[in-house]
């Protein structure tokens, strides 16, 4: 097969270093680069891993006698491994030569533990392989992915869940499984989901806070969502821990009848990918964005049930007031460098400058609540935007931070002020009108 221009990602071999010497270089750019000694191990070991899938089809097409070709097959890999333990001269690699039999071990469990039956044919797995990645595309042709979820909760040790939404419709599909993994085979749930344009249904998130060993974490940001993903991680102590990612939220067509994409990958064959989902997980789950929600907290109650109201206007004047808003570090390491300039070295004339969307208005909030602390006497404000809207955006982040529903007045359009202690006013307003700050 002769090379074609574009993009490689290839070990140069002795095959391919010999063709490349009859392309012509005044005609041709050839891109090369040296193997990275930190990428070189999983790069090589996968050059190797298709060398000996090649190798063992060659060993499996040359014997028409099927167990003759397993034998062969299971030689093969042995002298691979004998190769490789006299290399590196350590024997731990002579344990790794595989049994003669040429069997694959599927379950192990305690004949005594009544949760799982001791009966080969009634072990629940899933019936694609938790060893090598698959595509789900929602095809009559393959596995539904509704039963293979089934059985990934049932032959689970814990689960993490990531989805955008979660629907009573989709939930109440897998209910029994998440509660036979959660009560009675004592496995841990967590799962992190949102209020985004209400999608997500209150009565699905008390019924999944009512399973043993589970905790929920929940976006209420009601204008924007970070969260889009829809995954799936079953964690196995046995190292087969297997994870689902693609477009399906937990709802019943997402899970049925929906044509949803989902690639199964396995610890075994995408360890990294497994690796990142972990890590990625966890730093969700630790981000204050995500707030944990306990079915016994009144106030955890209010606080979903006005992130799923229709009802935005009401939700825009009370959400805040539930939300115990805390500065991000980055604001937090400003907010420290202001409180220094002030207090140690006497400035009170201080300028912050930062670009769009690090939350700006958030920090003068939460400056000017330590201020108003550390000032009894004298704290008042004066807020100045060029447009009605941010002003009405920052006077409600202002009332949320402060947790005060009639902090602040708005001077712009047809607003008139009632007093000018606490000021939110248009450049427009400020230049056309005379303020006496001194009353």
């Amino acid at each position: 097969m002769p090379l074609h221009e574009g993009i490689y990602e290839e070990i140069i071999n002795q095959k391919l270093k010999n063709e490349l010497l009859d392309v012509r270089f005044d005609s041709y750019d050839i891109g090369k680069e040296r193997l990275d000694v930190e990428e070189a191990r999983k790069v090589l070991s996968s050059y190797i891993s298709s060398v000996t899938r090649r190798a063992l089809k060659y060993v499996r097409d040359n014997e028409s006698d099927d167990q003759l070709a397993l034998i062969n097959q299971i030689q093969t890999c042995n002298e691979i491994i004998v190769t490789l333990s006299e290399k590196l001269d350590d024997q731990e690699f002579q344990s790794l030569k595989i049994a003669e039999e040429g069997e694959v071990l599927t379950s192990l469990y305690s004949k005594i533990n009544s949760i799982k039956s001791i009966k080969k044919n009634d072990v629940i797995r899933p019936i694609t392989p938790i060893s090598q990645s698959s595509l789900f595309t929602g095809s009559n042709y393959e596995p539904n992915m509704l039963g293979e979820l089934k059985r990934e909760i049932l032959s689970s040790d814990s689960i993490d869940m990531l989805v955008s939404f979660i629907k009573w419709s989709g939930l109440r599909c897998i209910i029994e499984e998440l509660k036979t993994f959660t009560e009675q085979r004592d496995g841990k749930l967590r799962v992190i989901t949102t209020s985004y344009m209400e999608a997500t249904d209150y009565k699905a998130i008390m019924e999944l806070s009512q399973l043993k060993n589970t905790e929920i974490k929940i976006s209420y940001d009601v204008d924007r969502t970070r969260l889009h993903a829809k995954a799936y991680l079953f964690k196995r102590e046995t190292g087969f821990t297997t994870a689902y990612i693609g477009s399906s939220n937990l709802s019943n067509p997402a899970l049925t009848s929906g044509l949803e994409w989902n690639i199964k990958v396995t610890e075994k064959d995408s360890f990294d990918i497994v690796r990142k989902f972990e890590a990625t997980f966890e730093s969700y789950w630790n981000d204050r964005e995500f707030k944990g929600f306990n079915r016994e907290e009144e106030e955890d109650q209010k606080r979903l049930r006005l992130a799923l109201s229709k009802d935005k206007e009401k939700i825009k004047n009370d959400i805040n007031f539930v939300l115990d808003i805390q500065p991000y570090f980055y604001q937090k390491e400003i907010l420290e460098k202001l409180q220094v300039e002030r207090e140690i070295f006497g400035r009170m004339k201080n300028l912050v400058v930062a670009a769009t969307g690090v939350g700006k208005t958030v920090i003068s909030a939460f400056d000017y609540k330590r201020f108003k602390q550390n000032n009894r006497n004298s704290h008042r404000l004066l807020f100045v935007a060029h447009r009605e809207e941010i002003l009405k955006q920052s006077r409600d982040t202002f009332r949320a931070i402060l947790k005060d529903a009639n902090f602040g007045e708005l001077m712009v359009g047809n607003n008139l002020p009632n007093d000018l202690d606490h000021l939110f006013v248009s450049i427009q307003s400020f230049n056309s009108k005379s303020l006496n700050t001194n009353k």
